[in-house]
């Protein structure tokens, strides 16, 4: 199991360093004037969701395989429950990036660089919550 635990850490860090960047990436659209910036960002923004999508899948697969060594333990801890919580919280951002991804690729963007700023801010919670969670246990 250390194993499975190891690679649910690696493809949970591959995928926070990806959900920090590409939210970094939509300020920078929101706020450029050229088309040959947008075009690059667009570029950036496309590859760089397709890269980080299978470690988000791999965190949860093997997060599941972790989770099922004893179900009945975890489910019934509130701490569990609040960072599954907080992970199908960040699945949903993940795939609202994804949306976000197809609006700036389009040119249909409505945000301003400001609410991508807060926006950015939203897993730096989610990564305290579930790390505090997950190792202080405090409920």
């Amino acid at each position: 199991m250390l194993w499975i635990k190891a690679f649910h850490i690696i493809a949970m860090v591959c995928w926070f360093a990806g959900i920090f960047y590409l939210p970094r990436l939509f300020v920078y659209h929101a706020m450029a004037d050229d088309t040959a910036t947008r075009n690059h960002l667009k570029t950036m923004e496309r590859k760089l969701y397709r890269f980080i999508t299978p470690f988000a899948v791999l965190t949860v697969v093997f997060g599941l395989v972790l989770l099922s060594q004893n179900w009945q333990f975890y489910l019934g801890e509130t701490w569990m429950q609040i960072k599954l919580a907080l992970v199908i919280a960040l699945i949903f951002y993940h795939f609202y990036c994804g949306v976000l991804v197809k609006r700036f690729e389009q040119g249909d963007n409505i945000r301003s660089h400001v609410f991508y700023r807060w926006f950015n801010e939203a897993p730096v919670l989610v990564l305290f919550g579930a790390v505090i969670l997950v190792v202080v246990r405090p409920l």
